[in-house]
């Protein structure tokens, strides 16, 4: 009995602040748990040494009869302090720094939303910037409780116990591999699916898998773009054909028209000879009038098909951007060219009315229908001479 008493004692002793043990709860109170490790009183595990976060209530990860191992965090005679946080932490540290070194990615359980970013536990506290958790930008986090992420250490200060985490940093490296991938694998010619991303005064930018391409204004459509949100929106999928790649400059040129049927292609079932069609005065030359008929189409008015009367220049009777109607005298789909006229849909003017007689002309019957005579006309002049 003597000798069981000395051993005990002997392992009283020998237990001492820093000390690492197991043990069993025995019970469980709303802001600490008690835990037998062998020591003559059982140890004191308070809330705030459960977790490197926040605890509402002890029971919600402790029970009665639970195996934990602990630090000894205080040490006197009828006193025994204890630490599960701290034990977690220092398992959790070295595996911490090799993911920091070795830059890994690894998953995480996001276990609370605070103001200014997201919470993990690691054994320690992680915390995501709201900056870092995605490339957009994100206004309500409400959702993320509980949401697994895949993460990168951004920073790590094991003094200061500090451990922040980036998911963007992931998404970074996807978006960086991807593209990488898109530049090695496009070939000119390739006609592929995009979204568009964004609009600038001279065309837009494209997004084909993880890198963006240009598509020039000139390479919206077979006709006259003024500004590329005449024929696209952000957010738009379309089909483009890549015309140029320069993987070193990441610079990728492409085309939307070149994936449509010309406006030539269209015209065959649209223009014939003998049509009467509206069109639009685009332009005024000295020898006539180029008249849009469809986008991407236009047609020649020559000057002599303007008028019945004879003009000097085109502009005398028509104006840029007049709607007029035409006739189609000829198509030539080969070489692109119409012929067209306006004059052919107008009746010519009747013979000038009021053009003066000749001398040799005038009749009686003449007189008789002006209500003068020739004497009456020239009477007055032949005095002048008597």
């Amino acid at each position: 009995m003597v000798e069981d008493f000395k051993d005990e004692m002997a392992s009283f002793d020998a237990l001492k602040v820093g000390d690492v043990v197991n043990g069993k709860v025995t019970k469980v109170e709303e802001k600490h748990a008690l835990v037998d490790v062998g020591y003559k009183v059982d140890g004191i595990l308070p809330i705030s040494e459960l977790s490197s976060l926040h605890v509402e209530k002890v029971i919600d990860l402790l029970h009665e009869g639970d195996e934990v191992t602990v630090k000894v965090t205080k040490l006197e005679d009828d006193e025994l302090v204890l630490s599960k946080r701290e034990v977690d932490a220092d398992k959790a540290w070295d595996d911490l720094e090799q993911k920091y070194n070795e830059k890994k990615t690894f998953s995480i359980e996001i276990a609370d939303v605070v103001k200014g970013g997201l919470v993990v536990d690691l054994g320690v506290r992680g915390f995501i910037p709201a900056s870092l958790v995605e490339r957009h930008f994100v206004e309500d986090f409400s959702d993320y409780k509980g949401k697994p992420l895949d993460v990168k250490i951004v920073e790590l200060d094991r003094e200061k116990r500090k451990v922040i985490l980036s998911h963007r940093a992931v998404l970074d490296e996807e978006a960086d591999k991807k593209k990488e991938d898109t530049l090695v694998s496009l070939k000119v010619g390739d006609v592929i699916d995009g979204t568009v991303q964004r609009l600038t005064d001279f065309g837009a930018f494209v997004d084909i898998g993880g890198v963006d391409g240009l598509v020039h204004i000139s390479q919206l459509a077979y006709y006259h773009v003024e500004t590329p949100a005449e024929v696209v929106s952000e957010g738009d999928k379309v089909k483009v054909k890549v015309l140029s790649v320069d993987p070193e400059s990441e610079r990728i040129s492409l085309s939307i028209k070149a994936t449509q049927p010309g406006p030539w292609e269209t015209a065959k079932d649209k223009i014939h000879p003998g049509d009467a069609i509206d069109g639009t005065v685009k332009r005024l030359v000295p020898f006539g009038a180029f008249v849009e008929l469809i986008p991407g189409v236009e047609g020649l008015v020559h000057i002599s098909e303007i008028s019945h009367t004879h003009i000097g220049t085109p502009d005398e009777v028509l104006s840029e951007g007049q709607i007029i109607k035409v006739k189609v005298l000829d198509v030539n789909f080969d070489d692109q060219r119409v012929s067209l006229s306006i004059k052919a849909l107008e009746e010519a003017e009747p013979a000038r009315q009021n053009a003066a007689p000749s001398q040799n002309s005038l009749t009686d019957d003449d007189d008789a229908a002006s209500g003068f005579s020739l004497g009456d006309m020239i009477g007055d002049q032949l005095k002048k001479y008597k």
